[in-house]
């Protein structure tokens, strides 16, 4: 077992040979938007996401489903339409899975990919000196939440799906080449919250710069009108004494730190020297990326206007 419960991260690596390890992890939850199929894609993307942040590629996965006795089947064959043409995009195949009975629908993957053993990328290898960066943009939460409110615009909830239906796949592979350190994925926990799992992890302190995250579009505007989530209280009272602000922001902007992600991007730190090559790279391949802060001696996160 290469990473497991010792050492826990994005998913767990059991070796096979010299030349392979397993990567599996699991996932799934209830719908977060009207649209089937884009639920099944969403849930499969958030999914496999586990599996590029720890180095690996796609090989396999099973159906996890729970879905009243009465539901429509069409329905459930949107949804399971959607995580299958996400899984087959990223070059693997759905070889089964399980179904039960619930009163809310709930669907996701359990996943398993394939790692070379040397080269397994953890949340516990940022070094201070390190350039952060992030490679999609937040506020999915938010967004998601506004919808259901009926206060989003089509425009936005299109832009937050088609966040939350792109892969990891092309930005992993190229931090891999890269030479990144540090890499995870943000999901519920936020930026804040797998930031501090980054610095946890690796012994250092991890200083975001605030302005330089990305928002998805209505994002800061939602947040602004008051629209907050239950994944968003949650991290606050977890982090209370793990981020620190060095002066007041905008309270929108700060929502937009704590807001839970689904099928967030990845977070990667790297030296200083080599941050304007991963730019190059990113840009050369068409790819979005964001400089978001450093890596420095200490503990926690500290967040600076």
């Amino acid at each position: 077992m290469l990473v497991g419960l010792n050492a826990p991260d994005d998913a767990a690596v059991y070796q096979l040979n010299e030349n392979q390890a397993a990567v599996l992890t699991v996932d799934f939850f209830a719908p977060l938007v009207d649209e089937p199929y884009d639920y099944g894609a969403i849930a499969a993307t958030n999914a496999m996401s586990d599996i590029y942040a720890m180095g690996g590629d796609v090989i396999l996965a099973l159906n996890v489903a729970a879905f009243p006795e009465d539901f429509p089947r069409d329905i459930i064959g949107e949804i399971l339409q959607g995580g299958s043409d996400k899984v087959r995009e990223a070059g693997g195949v759905i070889a089964g899975g399980h179904t039960t009975i619930d009163d809310e629908p709930k669907y996701g993957l359990s996943v398993m990919g394939i790692v070379q053993p040397s080269r397994v990328f953890t949340k516990g290898a940022a070094r201070p000196g390190d350039a952060l960066f992030l490679t999609k943009p937040l506020g999915t939460g938010i967004i998601t939440t506004a919808a259901m409110q009926d206060v989003a615009s089509p425009e936005e909830l299109e832009a937050a799906v088609q966040s939350m239906t792109t892969l990891n796949r092309d930005s992993s592979r190229l931090a891999r080449e890269i030479g990144v350190h540090a890499l995870t994925d943000i999901s519920g926990f936020g930026l804040l919250g797998h930031s501090y799992e980054v610095a946890a992890a690796s012994g250092v302190r991890l200083r975001l710069e605030a302005q330089a995250v990305p928002a998805l579009p209505g994002a800061l505007d939602h947040a602004a009108a008051g629209i907050t989530t239950g994944g968003e209280a949650r991290n606050r009272d977890y982090l209370a004494d793990k981020v620190t602000f060095s002066q007041a922001l905008d309270e929108a902007l700060e929502r937009l730190l704590f807001d839970p992600q689904t099928s967030g991007g990845l977070l990667f730190s790297l030296p200083e020297a080599e941050s304007g090559k991963a730019v190059d790279a990113f840009n050369s391949a068409s790819l979005p990326l964001w400089r978001i802060g450093t890596v420095t001696e200490g503990s926690g996160v500290e967040v600076v206007a």
